[in-house]
């Protein structure tokens, strides 16, 4: 009769165990090791990052406090932020001001709208003096933020009233949208959502309440002869919206 030998392992029976699932564990560290550097290189809201930094990047609104911001009538305001976010709706006048004048640069935020909203943000608002029978809008120009979904002279990523986006980017009211409006000299170019939308050049504006194509516009300036140096503000115009992440690097 023959006599069968328990084969040797040259392994234990735990190690064995331990073996098997040493590339899984692998993958699983690896994975929460990715997570966590993500999370540490990620800026958080209103900060810059050290890349932002080292580009060049300037911060207009740290989340919590409006000392550097001014109503179009140059008072604070009397609302302060929230939830790390500018609401411009009821801050006292048309329009939060930046209290410093900026002329070639690149604005960079993220916004969210209320149902129904009617906003903007304004660049090269100068002056600040209403011209007669004007409101202060008059002195600077709006890029169009509304709760609409066509392209018209008066909707999101719009130069309004004066070019109209080759599409509406905007997100839904309720969700944040990110937009990135660039002014070099006559230039001015808007990006929504990661699609440029808007292109003009203020140079072909040469005559008051005239498109370059002899269409109408609302304004009676030739927007040519407009400053190329002013304030950035957020409109007021009778609905709630949020601001935040707002950053600005300028050109030479």
């Amino acid at each position: 009769m023959s006599i069968r030998r328990p084969t040797l392992s040259l392994v234990h029976p735990v190690h064995q165990v331990h073996f098997v699932h040493i590339p899984r564990l692998l993958i699983v560290c690896a994975g929460l090791l990715l997570s966590v550097c993500c999370v540490a290189t990620a800026a958080q809201d209103n900060t810059l990052t050290e890349a932002e930094r080292k580009a060049g990047w300037i911060l207009l609104f740290d989340g919590k406090s409006l000392a550097d911001w001014r109503t179009s009538d140059w008072k604070m305001s009397r609302k302060e932020p929230e939830d790390g976010a500018i609401n411009p709706h009821r801050s006292g006048h048309y329009m939060l001001l930046h209290k410093r004048a900026w002329t070639n640069f690149v604005l960079a935020l993220d916004f969210k709208i209320s149902k129904g909203c009617n906003s903007g943000i304004f660049i090269r608002e100068y002056s600040l003096t209403p011209r007669p029978m004007k409101d202060v809008g008059y002195n600077g120009l709006e890029i169009a933020i509304d709760d609409t979904t066509g392209t018209g002279y008066h909707e999101t990523g719009a130069l309004y009233d004066l070019v109209r986006p080759t599409r509406n980017a905007m997100k839904p009211a309720g969700e944040w949208n990110h937009m990135e409006v660039t002014c070099n000299g006559a230039l001015i170019s808007v990006v929504l959502n990661g699609e440029k939308v808007t292109e003009a050049d203020l140079d072909q504006f040469i005559a008051p309440n005239r498109r370059p194509d002899g269409s109408e516009h609302k304004f009676d300036a030739a927007f040519r002869d407009h400053p190329r140096s002013g304030f950035i503000g957020l409109q007021d115009h009778g609905s709630p919206c949020w601001y935040k992440n707002i950053k600005l690097r300028p050109l030479r």
